[in-house]
């Protein structure tokens, strides 16, 4: 290609079915366009890969092992393990140094992978395209067309709105030195005057939204698990619907899957389960029904749930005219942004161990989650003098097995850190009805005296590097599968293996001054949260969420940040496959724009 203007290179067109998704065969990145291939075993990379080989940072992607091992569950309640073999032992991560390594060569040429990269090590990779040439710099041009003819913006039509006010907030922090500790809260009836202003106000700073009493825009359907297991059943033929019987759910405290009748399972959403020791046995089902999508499976309530959704120009999965996801074209194979059902038991004690809760990660794509429908399970005194006993003997079993961290935490208790907590003593938190609050808070609302059905941590962006590194610190005194402790981490967050408790909550604060914005969801309220914000979630009652992805133009920037990350985690991390595939999401969306930008000067 040297020598040569970009308008004399012919790019040969990789065919490609509507149907089908090319993804790097190194990262697993989506592959949109230009790209390079192998013409002889068809080894495919993305443009990022080739220039990391061209400047030597280019490494193989490891893969992670399954570093946790069943104990029994005599262990999980406090007390002695199983013996271990050693062949069940693992390290997370699987390094393996590769004898042979990828270079370009010399005139900036790159060769297919080596065999041990899973290429053939043969042939010189060709550029290659898979939109129409030219195809793309010709949008890019009509796009800074329509730029530069619609930028001319009335200032004062935008300082109107800037000067408006919204009082419909609720506090959610009490981070110092900041402006926004407060969440915007309307109600969604609300919405019609100014709500859209408001909520992009808050939205473009990565601030997450709550918006009450969204059921009652909708028809009345019921949420309850029964009436949309049945309505499923109907919905499918007999030989289908026999297979309905059994459903696959988490168990919590192992945090692997079990089988479980699905009117066993729905029982205990209503009364609860125990396991032998009547330590409470949390169960949950995720993204159910489990097969198909939820508008084919059950369509009433994928419209009753599209009709309460408030700010639908974002959040609408089908026609949000704010949703890059909506403007793909039909021919187009489009990821799967739900709506997905989230069916989980749930309890207002944290008990430490097998907690209701979806553990701390973060999305790639914004979010908008519905609590459709509760119920609350009340602990018998029996079963509250039981967790209070084994929850001693986790606490010895914690201690026995940190060894020299627990003698480290204990010095710290008459170091520096015992100072500090005495020198804020008059600013301690009280509780009140279950929820924590610091002590200047003059009043408490009607609307908090209620009580939520789940507890929402969530972080802002520009604390997560923070975050992150005191999960690394503290790694070991984490839990996971088995409730084994978490031994190695590739990443803090996307690993999805932490929960933060109260207590972590309050060392994060104290050693590195973060502190998410923390609240109840409540019965029909609509929680929206920016794509980015690391956040977790524990059931206080047993819940029915409803929740959708989607993509504002606020936030495609941390998207594309996103995908950056995911592609450099190892091959077989859950979290690594580019399912939002937001690069081809940004060139449909502008595309399909200008055509309606130009369409609108052709009609001025």
């Amino acid at each position: 290609m040297l020598g040569k203007s970009c308008s004399e290179i012919e790019i040969p067109q990789t065919p490609c079915d509507d149907d089908e998704r090319i993804y790097c065969d190194h990262c697993a990145t989506s592959i949109i366009d230009l790209h390079r291939s192998c013409p002889k075993c068809s080894f495919e990379i993305c443009l990022s890969c080739c220039q990391e080989i061209r400047n030597g940072s280019i490494s193989p992607r490891s893969e992670m092992k399954f570093q946790y091992v069943f104990k029994g569950y005599d262990y999980m309640h406090g007390g002695d393990p199983l013996p271990v073999s050693c062949d069940d032992l693992g390290t997370s991560e699987s390094h393996v140094e590769l004898s042979t390594k990828w270079k370009a060569n010399s005139d900036g040429s790159v060769r297919c992978a080596p065999k041990e990269w899973g290429g053939c090590g043969g042939c010189v990779l060709e550029l290659k395209c898979m939109l129409p040439n030219g195809w793309i710099s010709d949008l890019e041009a009509r796009a800074r067309h329509m730029q530069k003819f619609f930028c001319k913006i009335e200032q004062t039509a935008l300082q109107k709105e800037a000067a408006s006010s919204c009082n419909s907030v609720i506090r959610a922090a009490f981070r110092d030195g900041t402006n926004d500790n407060n969440i915007y809260y309307p109600a969604s009836n609300d919405l019609v005057k100014e709500g859209l202003f408001h909520f992009q106000k808050h939205w473009i700073n990565g601030e997450p939204v709550i918006v009450r009493d969204v059921l009652k825009q909708g028809t009345g359907l019921s949420w309850e698990p029964m009436v949309t297991w049945r309505a499923l059943s109907e919905k499918l033929d007999s030989g289908i619907s026999s297979n309905m019987s059994q459903v696959k759910a988490i168990d919590c405290l192992t945090s692997c899957e079990v089988e479980i009748n699905t009117l066993k399972f729905f029982k205990g959403y209503t009364e609860g389960r125990t396991y032998n020791n009547l330590w409470p046995e949390m169960l949950k089902l995720k993204d159910w029904p489990p097969s198909d999508k939820f508008e084919n499976l059950l369509p009433r309530h994928c419209d009753e749930f599209i009709r309460c959704l408030p700010f639908q120009e974002y959040s609408d999965p089908r026609a949000g005219i704010l949703n890059l996801a909506v403007r793909l074209p039909n021919h187009i194979l489009k990821p799967d942004l739900g709506p997905k059902t989230y069916i989980a038991y749930g309890i207002r004690e944290e008990l430490g161990r097998g907690d209701s809760v979806t553990k701390l990660h973060c999305d790639m794509a914004d979010a908008v989650n519905i609590l459709t429908h509760t119920s609350e399970v009340i602990l018998t005194d029996e079963q509250h003098s039981v967790i209070s006993q084994v929850k001693k003997a986790h606490k010895a079993q914690d201690e026995k097995e940190r060894g020299a961290q627990a003698s480290v935490a204990e010095s710290l208790n008459e170091g520096p850190w015992k100072d500090k907590r005495e020198h804020r003593k008059d600013k301690s938190p009280i509780k009140i009805n279950g929820k924590i609050f610091p002590d200047e808070v003059p009043t408490i609302s009607k609307e908090t005296r209620e009580t939520g059905g789940a507890l929402w941590d969530i972080f802002r962006r520009e604390d997560t590097e923070k975050l992150e590194a005191y999960l690394r610190k503290h790694t070991k005194e984490f839990r996971h599968t088995y409730l084994s402790l978490v031994e190695q981490v590739v990443h803090p967050i996307h690993d999805q293996c932490f929960y933060l408790t109260v207590e972590h909550k309050k060392k994060l604060k104290e050693e590195y001054g973060v502190e998410p914005w923390t609240f109840e969801q409540k019965l029909g309220e609509a929680v929206f949260i920016p794509a980015g914000c690391p956040h977790q979630v524990r059931n206080l009652k047993s819940c029915t969420k409803v929740a959708a992805d989607f993509v504002s133009p606020e936030n495609v920037h941390v998207c594309m940040r996103l995908t950056d990350e995911f592609r450099c985690l190892p091959k077989n991390h859950k979290a690594r496959e580019d399912k939002l595939e937001i690069k081809k999401m940004i060139v449909y969306a502008v595309d399909q724009a200008v055509k309606e930008l130009e369409a609108v000067v052709r009609c001025s």
